[in-house]
């Protein structure tokens, strides 16, 4: 169950809860629609108490790069199965994407001028998308000789 805040942020300010049977849809833009996204991945609020925080931030995002940016909250089921492919590592975290190609994350609660800052390079056209992640890796040097699993 999310929290009063993460709530609000459907109730109030009117943002999709999206899962892994929607969230391709939310990332097309209709017509007249910008392509880029904001997707908050919230993590569980009991344990990451900075989820709170980031859901006060993001309507002001928003409402900072209007025109520019659509929002959407990745709903808590969904979230461990679409981690990976929108490179979300740390929750809570902010993914800014190209349609359906991530272009950035931002995890935990940020100073507002790096939101600003960090959201406004990605926003542009030639930004780089992210790599898809491939999960973690571990690198290990034994007698000279480096094991990568």
């Amino acid at each position: 169950m999310p929290s009063y805040l993460i709530g609000a942020l459907r109730h109030q300010a009117g943002l999709p809860f999206v899962d892994e049977t929607n969230i391709d849809a939310f990332l097309a833009p209709a017509e007249g629609e910008p392509e880029n996204c904001i997707l908050f991945f919230t993590g569980d609020p009991k344990q990451r108490p900075e989820a709170d925080d980031v859901a006060v931030v993001l309507p002001e995002l928003l409402r900072t790069f209007q025109g520019r940016l659509r929002g959407a909250v990745i709903d808590r089921a969904a979230e461990e199965s679409l981690k990976a492919r929108f490179n979300a590592v740390v929750m809570p975290s902010l993914v800014v994407t190209r349609r359906d190609q991530p272009v950035g994350v931002l995890g935990k609660i940020r100073d507002w001028s790096e939101y600003v800052e960090k959201i406004g390079a990605w926003l542009s056209p030639d930004a780089p998308v992210l790599a898809p992640s491939g999960g973690p890796r571990v690198e290990i040097t034994h007698a000279g000789k480096e094991i990568v699993r």
